[in-house]
């Protein structure tokens, strides 16, 4: 069992470069794949308010959980762990921006978590229209400030998002959660993250599963005896991204954490940035509000 490295925030706060994103997990399932992720090495775990599973979050990081999966289904115990050895992300959602209402939207993911503090909390969407995520933001720093959680962040910001987030601001954003992936590279939003000191954090790292099929992934893939997935899922690790792959299956989950062991060359880099074609596979930030 091999753990992902760690990337160091902003802040100074070390964050898993491979997490487990439990984006569209049932919450019934969320347990069961959260305990199975654990066994195999994750140990950064992505929800959000709106997915509905931090209760399954919660029982699948719980320390009564100590007999967990082995490797090829042996049954032998997994060591319980400590809260410092997970890291866990959640997410204000949209009917909750404003300063007042964020607080309560904290409180009850606290509840749902079962935990003394959050090693990170995002802001969803920006919901622009609405203009309240630097009110939202706000709520956030003062969370931090108070130490219920160890890194604030957004997801889905834009440059002009970002350029007005931080002209009141105080604490610069650690991550910027976004769709990424070789078909949506969002090259100037990733330029900005680097002028800004903010980590880019990938969303849909593997396009839903829709890129696996492009010939360049595909002979990039059997040229290295490896899956579409992990050469992808290679990409992002050079590039410097954090990436939330989901996977709901024991064989996805342990496939997608073996990305650790190869490299891609320099021509290999350069053909997948060739696929760039600015397709998105969620909605654009401008039009969720």
């Amino acid at each position: 069992m091999r753990t992902p490295p760690r990337l160091s925030l902003n802040n100074g706060v070390l964050i898993h470069q491979l997490g487990f994103g439990l984006y569209k997990v049932p919450p019934a399932d969320a347990a069961g794949l959260v305990a199975v992720a654990l066994a195999a090495g994750y140990r950064h775990f992505d929800t959000a308010a709106m997915y509905g599973n931090e209760l399954g979050v919660a029982r699948g990081i719980s320390p009564e959980l100590s007999a967990r999966p082995g490797s090829g289904g042996s049954g032998e115990l997994f060591p319980a762990l400590s809260r410092d050895d997970v890291f866990i992300t959640t997410k204000v959602w949209n009917d909750h921006h404003g300063y007042d209402a964020t607080l309560r939207a904290f409180d009850n993911s606290m509840v749902n978590l079962g935990l003394d503090y959050i090693d990170m909390y995002l802001i969803h969407w920006p919901c622009p229209r609405r203009g309240l995520f630097p009110e939202t933001y706000r709520a956030l720093e003062t969370l931090y400030r108070e130490g219920k959680v160890r890194a604030i962040g957004v997801s889905n910001f834009q440059p002009a998002h970002l350029d007005r987030l931080l002209q009141t601001a105080e604490v610069v954003p650690a991550v910027n959660q976004i769709e990424l992936h070789p078909w949506l590279q969002q090259e100037e939003l990733r330029s900005k993250h680097r002028e800004l000191g903010i980590m880019t954090q990938a969303w849909s790292p593997l396009g839903r599963g829709q890129v696996l099929a492009d010939p360049v992934v595909q002979a990039c893939a059997a040229e290295h005896h490896r899956t579409p997935a992990q050469v992808i899922l290679r990409w992002h690790m050079q590039l410097g991204h954090i990436a939330i792959p989901k996977a709901s299956s024991e064989a996805r989950i342990r496939e997608n954490l073996n990305v650790f062991n190869f490299e891609l060359s320099d021509r290999d880099m350069a053909a997948l940035a060739g696929l760039e074609r600015g397709q998105r596979i969620g909605s654009h930030p401008d039009n969720v509000n």
